[in-house]
């Protein structure tokens, strides 16, 4: 957890929010703990996916003193219920909270094992009425192979859902993919290494690949 990163990620997100854009979050944790890499490891699946579920909630806790401590007004909501900690995940009152121009952070993804958080941004897209779910990555877009092994590799400015499931592409899980393609719900794939990207997306410039219904 790096103070720098987390203060420009509220800095980026606060000019979404100073421009009307409602704003949720969706925190990973496989910087602090990853299910299957624990699996792996000999840990039990579940155990592991719990633990990993619990390092989103940390994550959480993080980005939102970054943003109070840049003036956002923040609301954080766990779907595993730890009272005194965060609130607990409820759809009504998220969407109450981004009306009222708070940022919404959700934690500890769908609350059940097995579910990557990719999926619990699909979901809390498609329950909130998001017009758009934003996967912020590593790499700069949806490529037609790993351009860190393959240098010949292009990225897509478009790509359909049916194309990335069936390509095996890789960026998001096809559970996330299929949840999003059926709600009709479009995903833009980007860098949160690179500056200002996050409002470029938002603005509708060419950042990033649009992922896409047919």
């Amino acid at each position: 957890i790096d103070p720098k990163v987390l203060n420009r990620m509220a800095l980026e997100v606060g000019q979404l929010v100073g421009i009307g854009v409602q704003v949720g979050i969706v925190l990973g944790g496989g910087n602090l703990f990853r299910g299957a890499a624990l699996q792996a490891a000999g840990l039990d699946r579940v155990a592991g996916d719990h633990m990993g579920m619990l390092a989103t909630v940390m994550n959480g806790l993080a980005m939102r003193d970054a943003l109070e401590r840049n003036n956002i007004k923040t609301r954080i909501m766990s779907a595993i219920p730890m009272s005194g900690v965060v609130d607990h995940y409820d759809r009504r009152a998220a969407t109450r909270a981004l009306q009222s121009g708070d940022v919404c952070v959700f934690v500890a993804g769908t609350g059940n094992p097995f579910f990557t958080t990719d999926t619990a941004a699909a979901l809390r897209g498609a329950e909130i009425g998001a017009a758009m779910v934003l996967k912020a990555t590593k790499v700069d877009g949806v490529y037609s192979a790993d351009p860190k092994k393959n240098a010949n590799a292009t990225r897509y400015s478009r790509i359909s859902f049916d194309d990335a499931i069936q390509g095996n592409l890789g960026i998001m899980d096809a559970t996330a993919f299929a949840l999003c393609r059926d709600q009709k719900l479009p995903i833009t794939v980007f860098s949160i290494v690179k500056h200002g990207a996050l409002k470029r997306v938002v603005m509708g410039e060419d950042e990033g690949t649009l992922v896409h219904a047919t």
